[in-house]
């Protein structure tokens, strides 16, 4: 019998979940009802019976959907590691153990007599340094079991729509979470492509030429400071400190508390010198973050910029990038083109956190709002404020910002929509006390178990920063699973147009496609988000909205 048959046999078909093991030289299987090891990859061979593939941690295959135990682990559990052993004690209510060290020691042998789980009801450290190659079939199965357990806590949770569609929410969270895992592993591989000449071009005119040594570097970096220091009297003061470059302004006759850039802007059409600091300062981001030496580091010779990819980060469950694929310059955007015979296809989730807000507060005076395709135009009204004073009035609700403008903004937002705030205060309240939150869509937020001290966000672990953290994570967590089902959703679409998804940015999300596909992929974009946003904000009657353009420059996307 195959193993095509035994799993037909067992009743395995669509969303069955199959665990699968990669060892060197064999493949670990389990399934309800059975396990195998086999010597071949058999992710094509099964690819007929559209089984849900689950694993420990995503790898490059091509599966349309899996369960991800660790992304699954963060999310259920509120983990801040997703390796095998911190997974395999939370779903079984064990303590977290310590993290493998380098070498074997005495606490690694104790316990051990050569099986997978300890004495202790661990996973064995041996296993877990690799000693499961030699029987991938059981590991297979201890994956499964972890699965099945993480699936019944998820559906266990409440469900917070009003009007429940299909699965628990949680349960469809967790499969978006997963699928979000494979994507982060595509894009790791992907990459985002680029026009080398316009690149290495736009480099040139920001901050000059290649050098060719680390003479000629510190030649250009001191020529860069000498166009900034020209426009001040007085001996030369490092640009990089901003206590020197506050003594440096009071120089020209500015007194400022501090040297932010938000602070000096309004000073650029007067002032040449400060003109000239924050036109350096742009320089030197690019320079010391998006140089010559970031170029060489992270990206190849086919163009394509690669970082790693992470599908969620410790806090709010963002998704996160490295090589600053995030956080890339608006002045290299026009580098990032299509490539020949392909088009760009963007969307960009139109105020997405305050329509989050509507949904999961349950607000029915936001809902309403958010009907519009400006929502800031109908809160305005309803504030009795121009349209500038509403966006901030909002953002400062979920934000936690109760000083200056926002204050009076704020006690207008307590009378037209009394349930969003008191969402968001509740949040803030139970951050404050260390109390545990669970975001919208089931990420469990461990404000109980944060460390004293430890940075979270943007914010730190004093009481009223855990409270503003609080308030801000359930709209910007749900913010972030909504995105992450949305791209989900997308990436199953995608396949048969042959395109790929190579940019999640929070709210923007970008493709690559043929341009025969473009219209097409324009359009999935948009029904992607009508259909997630029908299960996710069932029965809240919040719209969200996207803007959506074909372009062949990122800079292009309006």
């Amino acid at each position: 019998m195959t193993l095509l048959d035994r799993l037909r046999a067992d009743g395995a078909g669509r969303g069955t979940p199959v665990a699968l093991a990669v060892a060197p030289a064999s493949f670990g299987l389990a399934w309800p009802g059975g396990s195998a090891r086999v010597d071949a990859d058999p992710v094509a061979e099964l690819a007929e019976l559209d089984l849900r593939w689950t694993w420990w941690s995503a790898s490059a295959r091509d599966a349309r959907t899996c369960w991800d135990l660790g992304a699954v682990g963060r999310l259920l559990h509120g983990l801040r590691r997703d390796d095998p052993a911190a997974v395999w004690a939370a779903a079984h209510g064990l303590p977290s153990p310590e993290p493998l060290r380098g070498a074997t020691d005495l606490f690694d042998v104790e316990g051990e007599d050569g099986s997978a789980l300890r004495t202790d009801g661990q996973l064995s450290r041996e296993w877990l340094r690799g000693g499961w190659h030699a029987d991938p079939a059981r590991w297979a199965e201890l994956a499964l079991e972890v699965q099945q357990l993480q699936e019944a806590s998820l559906r266990a949770l409440p469900d917070p729509r009003p009007v429940p569609r299909g699965a628990p929410l949680a349960l469809l969270t967790a499969l978006a979470e997963s699928a979000v895992a494979l994507i982060a592993v595509e894009l790791s591989a992907v990459g985002l492509p680029l026009d080398l000449g316009v690149l290495s071009s736009l480099l040139e005119d920001v901050i000059g030429p290649r050098p060719e040594s680390a003479l000629q570097e510190a030649e250009s970096r001191a020529r860069r400071d000498a166009a900034v220091l020209r426009h001040f009297p007085g001996g030369p003061v490092d640009l990089r400190s901003p206590l020197q470059v506050k003594d440096l302004l009071a120089r020209v006759g500015f007194d400022l508390p501090d040297t932010r850039s938000w602070r000096l802007e309004p000073h650029v059409a007067t002032s040449p010198a400060i003109a000239a600091l924050l036109s350096w300062r742009k320089a030197e981001r690019t320079a010391t973050t998006y140089g010559w030496g970031w170029l060489d580091r992270h990206v190849g010779p086919d163009g394509r910029l690669r970082g790693e990819w992470r599908a969620a980060d410790g806090a709010s469950g963002r998704m996160t990038a490295s090589a600053g694929l995030h956080n890339l310059p608006a002045e290299l955007r026009p580098a990032v083109r299509a490539a020949p015979g392909w088009s760009f296809v963007r969307a960009d989730l139109g105020q997405v956190e305050p329509r989050v807000l509507a949904a999961v507060s349950g607000d029915p005076a936001l809902a309403r709002a958010a009907q519009e395709d400006d929502m800031y135009a109908p809160v305005a009204l309803a504030l009795g404020a121009d349209r500038p004073t509403a966006k901030v009035a909002v953002l400062a609700a979920m934000y936690g910002q109760t000083s200056g403008a926002a204050g009076a903004a704020l006690r207008d937002m307590d009378r037209a929509y009394p349930v969003a705030m008191g969402y968001l205060r509740a949040a803030e309240l139970a951050g404050q006390r260390g109390q545990d939150l669970r975001t919208y869509g089931g990420r469990l937020l461990r404000l109980s178990a944060a460390p004293a001290g430890e940075p979270v966000g943007e914010h730190v672990a004093a009481s009223s920063g855990w409270g503003r953290f609080a308030r801000n994570a359930m709209v910007q967590g749900a913010a972030a699973e909504l995105f992450k089902a949305w791209t989900a959703t997308v990436r199953d679409g995608l396949r048969p147009l042959g395109g790929e998804v190579v940019l999640c940015l929070h709210d923007e999300l970008l493709l690559h496609v043929p341009a025969a596909q473009a219209d097409a992929a324009a359009q999935l974009l948009i029904d992607a988000l009508a259909g997630t946003a029908h299960w996710w904000a069932a029965g809240s009657a919040v719209r969200f909205v996207a803007d959506v353009s074909v372009v062949q420059s990122w800079a292009d996307a309006k």
